[in-house]
């Protein structure tokens, strides 16, 4: 099978089953099909027929995203997908072919985490998201929506009390809510309406955004566990850059979702791969099929053997993202 016609669940079920096999081919389809990431390995002095091991492959700078268009193919985007970025900044964009298939991943990975969409209400409070257009993140969130049907969900921007007095109700109804949140908002909404939530699971998705002091993730979540009268607050690793998600169910570790592995870089040796330990994050995402799949961030975290990671922090020289925190 011609590996540039699947889509997105087809590859993802695929990697189930032989991930190293096809992360592999992948690899060698965008080495030929993406004229950014073969021009990438030619600079690098790296032969495609020598790679074999997943650790062997390059990955491609991250900023690549916003002097370029990464993509493998021909093809038309059906949508572009933009990073919200600090004021002036040169902003990433991530071509996608299919808001469908990316959406029904997305959906995939929160429901194997979580459980059916259709259980939850959902409220998003996504101030910074809303407020522009080619969020990908806000798509993402319409999707869960969607699947979801619960009248009394929807979007908030700083009306905390119509925010507060929907979570009271849902509450009183016994309701279970995900309330999925850009965090300076949580917190604003948190300082400004405490209340006990015992049905709710209160998300944060990282975005300061230099809106007020810069906080570790750990201080963001004991402020807003104590607010919320909460053992464990719940995160969303996630960019513009990225088709996957990963989630961390309160302990600041993520799982990454199928099709997507993370790995560690050197920080003084940016051509370094390992399987484990801490340094900067590379992140395979299959669901990149179209355009890489092999990505370097400016992220530094932690790659634990069981392929779950941390993230605790950025590198100096890269701009201040909306998807992270401060360092732990």
């Amino acid at each position: 099978m011609n590996i540039a016609t699947l889509n997105i669940q087809q590859i993802v079920e695929r990697s189930k089953q032989t991930f190293d096999e096809t992360a592999l081919e992948v690899f060698r389809y965008q080495a030929a099909g993406n004229p950014i990431y073969r021009d990438y390995i030619r600079a690098l002095g790296v032969d495609v027929e020598d790679v074999h091991q997943l650790i062997d492959i390059p990955f491609l700078p991250i900023s690549f995203f916003k002097t370029h268009a990464v993509q493998s193919g021909t093809w038309e985007p059906e949508v572009v997908f933009t990073s919200s970025g600090t004021t002036g900044a040169t902003t990433s964009k991530h071509a996608v072919p299919s808001v469908t298939s990316y959406l029904s991943h997305c959906e995939a990975i929160f429901e194997t985490a979580y459980g059916p969409l259709q259980t939850y209400c959902i409220l998003a409070l996504l101030p910074s998201y809303l407020e522009r257009s080619g969020s990908g993140l806000v798509n993402m969130v319409e999707g869960f929506m969607a699947r979801s049907r619960h009248p009394q969900q929807g979007y908030f921007l700083y009306n905390y009390e119509d925010l507060a007095q929907r979570l009271a109700h849902l509450e009183a109804e016994g309701q279970k809510t995900l309330l999925i949140g850009v965090t300076f908002g949580l917190l604003d909404f948190a300082a400004s309406r405490p209340m006990p939530l015992h049905h709710t699971i209160v998300m944060e998705t990282g975005g300061m955004k230099g809106r007020q002091k810069e906080l570790t993730r750990a201080e963001v979540h004991a402020q807003l566990a104590d607010a919320f009268g909460l053992l464990q607050i719940h995160s969303e690793y996630g960019m513009t850059e990225l088709s996957s998600q990963g989630y961390s169910q309160g302990n600041g570790i993520y799982a990454p979702g199928a099709g997507m592995r993370v790995f560690v870089r050197e920080p003084t040796d940016p051509l370094s791969c390992a399987l484990e330990g801490s340094g900067g994050l590379n992140i395979i995402d299959l669901a990149n099929l179209h355009t890489c799949s092999f990505i370097a961030t400016e992220d530094l975290g932690k790659v634990y053997a069981d392929g779950r990671f941390e993230v605790l922090g950025r590198f100096d020289q890269s701009d201040a993202r909306g998807c992270n925190l401060m360092v732990v």
